[in-house]
């Protein structure tokens, strides 16, 4: 016959102490469980002698927290993004707390439906990378009382606290050393404008153009895939005399103008264009491309001059802060919202 599972009462008996102190006991921060060490040895020591498993699912329910929190973002794909949720982790994981990682697929209604999802399933906290420019319906599911913090991005509609990079210093530092190097013609590639992050690196690459005097930016937002990228790049190509200097606003945009420049003079629509020494292999010395997000095979790029490498590391680890903060606070979100805005570096690509 199966031995009966032992409850929390056998614990608090054994050990000789009450039902609550070994709740908090077992609390998997122990900064707030304000029981002493001899207290919890004998609790963990009962725990061991009974084979006790802590019921999650009713502790849940009576305590109304998972220990769990939820980054959404936009894709899993994007190396900057999975950067944050593992430093987030590593800061979570030291604090009693699981990570729940999901994607909202770029999708405005998809992260609605995934916020409300996570919110019923009581997760403690959601750090969210928005994919639009509207905030509305973060804002109701703090007011619900699940805390939100932002991350990359800013929304209109909704006052939450925010991790962000230095969007417009990086990409005017990027510009003025494309400049530097006496580039006279220049292209902004890429950019979903509705989006804070998109907006500031292109006001930092207007900046450093208007220092200058130099009024012959040629913008071409729209998108922030490699797909987008990819069509950008097809379409300068077209162009008798494209402008040589680019700057892609993310790293995908940036495999696109690379992934187009590596096929030469034909597309996906095996059309061949104009043949000149733009195809060759040299093309790539041709164009100097800047772009947002440092990767480890950013120096494989052949067109690629200069990255800024956004603090992915620090930005998680600042999140998992600041949404701590706010689950250990009574009345999560009265208290005005805090921007935390982190520098970032350039880092110089050598060609030969």
């Amino acid at each position: 016959m199966k031995r009966p599972s032992a409850t929390v009462r056998d614990v608090a008996s054994c050990a000789g102490v009450s039902t609550a102190t070994v709740s908090r006991a077992l609390a998997g921060d122990l900064s707030i469980s304000r029981v002493s060490e001899d207290t919890r040895r004998k609790v963990l020591d009962a725990v061991a002698f009974l084979d006790y498993k802590t019921n999650h699912v009713a502790r849940s329910l009576k305590t109304r927290s998972t220990r769990t929190i939820a980054i959404l973002a936009p894709e899993l794909a994007n190396d900057f993004f999975m950067e944050l949720a593992e430093a987030m982790e590593k800061d979570l994981g030291a604090s009693g707390y699981m990570l729940l990682v999901s994607s909202s697929s770029n999708s405005a209604e998809e992260e609605a439906r995934r916020l409300r999802y996570l919110s019923e399933r009581l997760v403690d906290g959601i750090v969210v990378i928005p994919v639009a420019g509207r905030g509305e319906h973060l804002q109701a599911i703090a007011d619900r009382g699940t805390p939100v913090v932002l991350v990359d991005r800013l929304v209109e509609g909704a006052t939450l606290d925010a991790v962000l990079a230095d969007n417009e210093g990086g990409a005017y530092g990027a510009t003025r050393a494309l400049i530097d190097d006496g580039h006279t013609r220049f292209a902004f590639v890429g950019g979903d404008l509705g989006l804070t992050s998109a907006r500031e690196r292109l006001e930092g690459w207007t900046r450093a153009l208007e220092e200058r005097s130099l009024f012959s930016g040629d913008r071409l937002p729209g998108g922030m895939a490699i797909e987008d990228g990819y069509r950008h790049m097809d379409e300068l190509l077209r162009r008798e005399d494209p402008p040589a200097a680019l700057f892609a606003v993310n790293l995908l945009v940036h495999l696109g103008l690379e992934r187009r420049l590596m096929e030469g003079g034909r597309g996906n629509s095996g059309r061949t264009l104009a043949a000149d020494s733009l195809f060759d292999p040299a093309a790539f010395s041709r164009f100097a491309v800047a772009s947002f997000d440092e990767t480890p095979y950013s120096p494989f790029m052949p067109a690629c001059r200069y990255t800024i490498a956004q603090p992915a590391a620090e930005m998680g680890a600042a999140a998992a802060r600041l949404i701590l903060e706010r689950i250990g606070r009574t009345g999560t979100q009265t208290e005005p919202p805090r921007i935390i805005r982190l520098p970032t570096t350039l880092i110089r690509h050598q060609r030969g």
